[in-house]
């Protein structure tokens, strides 16, 4: 039998249907290992995602925030044990000599930006302890707990994903921070990505009393190569998105929406429209006055008159104009606003 990810969600919310005693004992266990790796140190970075409905043309009819159902979670816990369990078994495999594989890493939090985001964490009010990787596990998890309440502080949650070093392949495992797993690989979507696929024949020549060990340098280029290609993709999928949000806003072009500043740079700030995620800058040169950016572009101030846009403020803002090409999209704050 196969479930969509609703389906199942609804034999567990009505608790009836087809394997309901089967998904509640796998819904209590993922919940445990949920539990334990939180416990352990790994962060809850429950990232919104953008949905488009589209029309025959390919033109967005709406735009819309994901929903993510406990279904969800429950296959992301048996996967990410999936993968962990297969990373142990050749790295306890080759305790005694080593056998070259593809580990999916995380390095720690860039040390810099993480005592940034502590001192515009204290601004808003939230005090983070910095002083060992758990500690600054422990502080996000608290301060991803603390944004659910409290629309202000949302803002840290960005920011503080920039902190966080790329995960990446490499032949050398040095763990994955933000799981806080010692041994991770990606073993359970060969059919969408080559890490999976090299990381079947690696384990398949491994099984049982066979014993394979590959050049370590090659597939080391292997892991470099297959690493970029991931930041190109992922790249190319923000690329798509910020289209189709230009598009989906072209439609749009007068009409007032809500929003929170999401980003400074020099010459304005991006907004990020609450209920579609759609985003948009707000330049400086639409103001009657000049705005000085702070060191870390956590705030603006105004030359003349001293107001203040912080990151994560809630403004409301129109939408002015749209460059499809460029996937810009141009937005001024409504007067009433201030």
């Amino acid at each position: 039998h196969r479930f969509s990810y609703e389906q199942a969600q609804q034999v567990m919310n009505e608790g009836k249907g087809v394997f309901l005693k089967e998904l509640l004992l796998l819904n209590e266990l993922s919940k445990k290992l949920r539990k334990a790796r939180f416990k352990n140190g790994a962060i809850a970075f429950d990232t919104e995602e953008v949905r488009f409905r589209l029309n025959e043309e390919g033109v967005p009819q709406e735009a819309y925030v994901k929903v993510r159902l406990e279904a969800h979670m429950l296959i992301e816990e048996f996967m990410l044990l999936a993968n962990k369990s297969v990373a142990k078994f050749i790295a306890d495999k080759g305790k005694e000599k080593e056998i070259p594989f593809v580990y999916r890493i995380h390095d720690l939090p860039n040390e810099e930006k993480v005592v940034e985001l502590a001192r515009f964490a204290a601004e808003l009010g939230f005090k983070m302890d910095i002083s060992t990787p758990k500690a600054i596990a422990r502080s996000f998890n608290r301060m991803l707990k603390a944004a659910k309440e409290n629309p202000a502080l949302k803002v840290l949650e960005p920011i503080a994903i920039r902190t966080m070093a790329k995960a990446e392949y490499s032949t050398e495992n040095i763990g994955h921070y933000g799981l806080a797993f010692s041994y991770y690989t990606h073993f359970t979507s060969p059919i969408r990505r080559y890490a999976d696929v090299l990381v079947h024949r690696l384990l398949f020549k491994n099984l049982g009393r066979r014993v394979f060990r590959t050049d370590k340098a090659t597939l080391e280029d292997q892991c470099r190569h297959i690493s970029l290609q991931e930041r190109k993709a992922q790249s190319a999928e923000r690329e798509s998105i910020r289209v189709k949000q230009a598009e989906y806003l072209e439609m749009h072009i007068g009409e007032h929406f809500k929003g929170r500043i999401s980003g400074i740079i020099a010459h304005g700030f991006f907004v990020q429209l609450l209920d579609n995620l759609c985003e948009g800058m707000v330049r400086f040169d639409s103001f009657d006055e000049p705005f000085e950016v702070d060191e870390g572009r956590l705030k603006v101030v105004g030359r003349h008159t001293g107001r203040v846009f912080r990151m994560g403020d809630e403004v409301t803002v129109i939408v002015v104009g749209v460059d499809i090409l460029r996937h810009r999209v141009d937005m001024v704050l409504d007067e009433g606003e201030g």
